[in-house]
């Protein structure tokens, strides 16, 4: 993976990083990789990560890519996939999926793509390789549309599902199923 060094632009994030000795593109995802996993109190902030000690995938990419805006690296890309969420993915999730009859979930993930690789910091475990094969769909978005554009997405994608695979739930239904597949998820 491509590496530079953050630049002491004045920019907030690079200042952010730059403030906990973290001086490269590296270092800053190894850094976003080690944070817990967890819901963030405000996501319209993608600094919350600093101040909540964590986050999800949606913000640790985020103020990874907005990183490589401040410091001129464009091919940096934030990308938003749907793949199938299901017990082989991870096991947490089995009792959610049983209760409700359900193979798996569509769920929306963020990661980065850079120089035509990709690569998942939501966990320092976490690899791309873990859901390449179950992606259903995947696009560009930028750093501000974490939540709007994601979830918008997301509900669009859902729909679809539900009615092309004859979903015996609204999709009111199907993203409080979602909701607690998250909340399994953040269990230890």
């Amino acid at each position: 993976m491509k590496n530079f060094t953050i630049d002491k632009n004045q920019e907030v994030i690079s200042e952010e990083f730059l403030n906990r000795n973290i001086l490269d593109f590296h270092s800053a995802c190894k850094y976003v990789s080690e944070l817990p996993y967890k819901r963030n109190s405000d996501k319209e902030n993608i600094q919350c990560i600093f101040d909540d000690l964590g986050g999800t995938c949606s913000t640790k990419h985020a103020i990874l890519r907005k990183l490589a805006l401040e410091n001129d690296q464009q091919d940096v890309k934030l990308i938003l996939g749907i793949f199938k969420m299901y017990t082989e993915y991870t096991f947490k999730i089995k009792n959610t999926l049983d209760r409700f009859n359900l193979n798996y979930i569509p769920e929306a993930h963020n990661y980065l793509k850079i120089d035509d690789e990709h690569f998942d910091f939501t966990k320092h475990n976490s690899e791309y390789s873990q859901f390449k094969n179950k992606l259903l769909v995947e696009k560009e978005i930028e750093y501000n549309e974490i939540i709007t554009e994601k979830i918008v997405f997301h509900k669009n994608f859902l729909k679809k599902w539900i009615s092309d695979e004859n979903i015996p739930y609204s999709l009111e239904e199907i993203w409080e199923i979602r909701e607690q597949c998250i909340k399994d998820l953040q269990k230890k």
